[in-house]
């Protein structure tokens, strides 16, 4: 019995993966179905873990790959394989370099959707044929490793000061006391080897799904 998740927060389009994951694998696959990202990883702590996850990117919660990171770095063994309605090479590669073991548009044939699940689940990774030619960012890949060394705090606590929350107001959101901010601050500082706020929002920029850093000039480099 093979055990899958399916994320996204469109019912017809669970229950359709649902459908292609039966007819490429065959009758032994257990599906569990969520709708949001706290959802998600809600049934990603069963024993034993599931096989194989497919994610939306754009569901609630995910906040672009800063969601597929977080899952890396909490679920390790768990491959994730990213299902979503764009096609761009480039996007395609940038969920590769942040921990994606696959990638499927929505609009891929079922034969293929098999193929990709199969090679997936033998260890394999798998893009299009469209985005097997785009050349790897170092960069992304690089900052992509340096985010699997932060803990879920640390990354949520990133998120949030990317959004242009003071340590207050971060503190009250996660019900923890400012210096504990600050602790994960300096600790995410260390690990993404930057030396400012400033620095470590433009880093969290890079893991939206559209845009660049262009909105990070106004983080507050104080408190």
């Amino acid at each position: 019995m093979i055990r899958v998740v399916i994320a996204d927060d469109h019912p017809m389009m669970r229950r359709a993966l649902a459908e292609a994951m039966t007819s490429a694998l065959g009758a032994a696959v257990e599906v569990s179905e969520a709708g949001s990202f706290a959802d998600a990883e809600g049934l990603l702590s069963g024993d034993p873990p599931p096989a194989l996850l497919l994610l939306d990117l754009t569901m609630p919660g995910m906040n672009g790959f800063a969601g597929l990171a977080t899952l890396r770095g909490t679920h390790p063994e768990i491959p994730v394989v990213i299902v979503s309605a764009s096609e761009d090479p480039s996007l395609i590669r940038r969920a590769i370099e942040f921990g994606a073991a696959g990638y499927i548009p929505k609009s891929l044939p079922l034969g293929k959707i098999g193929e990709a699940l199969r090679a997936v689940l033998a260890g394999d990774i798998w893009v299009p044929d469209s985005a097997a030619a785009v050349p790897v960012d170092r960069e992304t890949a690089q900052l992509a490793s340096r985010l699997a060394d932060l803990t879920p705090q640390q990354l949520r606590v990133l998120m949030l000061v990317a959004e242009g929350k003071h340590n207050k107001q971060v503190a009250f959101e996660m019900d923890i006391t400012e210096a504990t901010v600050k602790f994960h601050l300096s600790q995410i500082f260390r690990k993404l080897a930057v030396q400012s706020r400033t620095q470590a929002v433009i880093a969290a920029q890079r893991m939206r799904l559209t845009g660049d850093a262009a909105g990070a000039g106004g983080a507050s480099a104080g408190d």
